[in-house]
């Protein structure tokens, strides 16, 4: 008996450990990385496919003045440009001499595995 459950592409649920949003097809959180269902094939949770979008850059505070503080906003547009998705990921303060680096990355699983090239073939 097999238990994997055909979702439709893009169908979201909660992650029963840190109750983030995550794909209901996922194996493991990306968040918290807590595995969600056990695959006797696999020792590890499965890894995205390939990541096509990761910008990493970093932010420091002088060593004079007041604290500054910060607001990690995250928005999601559709082809047409309309936004989908908007969602503040973090809040913080940055006081004199600390720096903070942020990084986005867009993960992405092909159903087959498949990794896809620049111009969007297998």
């Amino acid at each position: 008996m097999s238990t994997v459950r055909s979702v439709a592409p893009g169908a979201t649920r909660s992650c029963p450990h840190c109750r983030a949003t995550i794909l209901e097809s996922a194996n493991a959180c990306p968040v918290c990385r807590h595995r969600l269902r056990f695959d006797p094939g696999t020792a590890e949770a499965p890894k995205p496919t390939f990541t096509p979008l990761q910008i990493e850059g970093t932010i420091h505070h002088p060593e004079v003045g007041e604290a500054w503080e910060y607001s990690v906003l995250l928005t999601v547009r559709n082809e047409r440009g309309e936004e989908v998705a908007r969602q503040m990921v973090g809040v913080g303060a940055l006081h004199p001499s600390e720096r903070r680096t942020f990084t986005l990355a867009v993960e992405v699983i092909t159903p087959a595995g498949d990794v896809l090239s620049d111009d969007g073939t297998v």
